[in-house]
């Protein structure tokens, strides 16, 4: 159940997703006619139905910001739970509303409505059925669409090894460090903003010479200029200090394009 689920936080393609509910409950009752469907005359049938599938899509966006707040609250990460919760409390919303909508609206001049034990039997979970496939099919695949375009979006930073390597946004690192034969990767833990550290073996320069963007500023360190906070100088020796408060030396040879560079970045 805790398992990672596909989730996109687009708020166009969760209003695609809710208009597509709008669509799909007003073709469904239409042809399926259930609630004296048939009776209504001609005026009246396409307005109540439209307003059962403005309920669908009208609970749906309701409840998003419940979404959000559940995706920060376990630090941008969702699971299977989340979805089965999410949907559980939309499905729950969405029969109470529409069967307020159904006594006050649809029969309000009639003394004779149909109980709600009933309604749920024969209308409402058959109509879950048919409706909760949409939704299910379309926020899997703008989930699905969503990590593969960020996915696409991260580097590697590989290792010598056939299994290491390290996967992740540019912007993320922070720093990097060369120990001995290998070399110690300072980065962001995206959602949490936790600085971490992965060692890989592998050589700075290799690093240096795949990532230019990376600045070079000691034999034994490159960092992300994008972390830089301010510049620290201890007994005539100058430091940059990073995100996290890392401190980084920068020598005599690095010390004019470092200055160039981040002074360029911070403008």
């Amino acid at each position: 159940m805790n398992k990672k689920y596909p989730f996109d936080p687009s708020l166009k393609h969760h209003f695609i997703i809710a208009f597509s509910i709008v669509i799909w409950i007003f073709i469904f009752l239409y042809f399926t006619e259930p609630l004296d469907v048939s009776e209504l005359n001609s005026r009246d049938k396409p307005l109540f139905l439209l307003g059962y599938g403005l309920i669908g899509g009208f609970c749906y966006i309701i409840f998003l910001p419940f979404q959000y707040f559940i995706f920060k609250k376990k630090d941008k990460n969702w699971t299977l739970l989340s979805e089965i919760l999410f949907l559980i409390t939309l499905s729950i919303s969405t029969i109470i509303f529409a069967r307020f909508f159904y006594l006050y609206v649809v029969m309000a001049n009639d003394r004779n409505p149909y109980e709600f034990r009933y309604m749920l039997e024969s209308i409402f979970l058959p109509a879950l059925l048919t409706i909760l496939p949409i939704i299910i099919f379309g926020r899997f695949a703008f989930g699905k669409y969503k990590n593969k375009k960020t996915e696409s979006k991260k580097i590697e930073i590989k290792g010598q090894g056939n299994y290491e390597g390290l996967r992740l946004f540019f912007n993320d690192i922070v720093c990097i460090k060369s120990s001995d034969n290998y070399i110690e990767v300072f980065y962001l833990s995206r959602g949490e903003l936790k600085l971490k550290k992965n060692l890989i073996r592998n050589k700075l320069s290799v690093i240096a010479d795949e990532f230019p963007t990376l600045l070079r500023t000691h034999r034994s360190y490159v960092i992300n200029p994008f972390h830089f906070l301010q510049w620290k100088t201890e007994k005539n020796k100058l430091f940059v200090i990073l995100f996290h408060h890392i401190e980084v030396p920068v020598s005599k040879t690095y010390q004019d394009e470092v200055k160039s560079v981040i002074n360029s970045t911070t403008e």
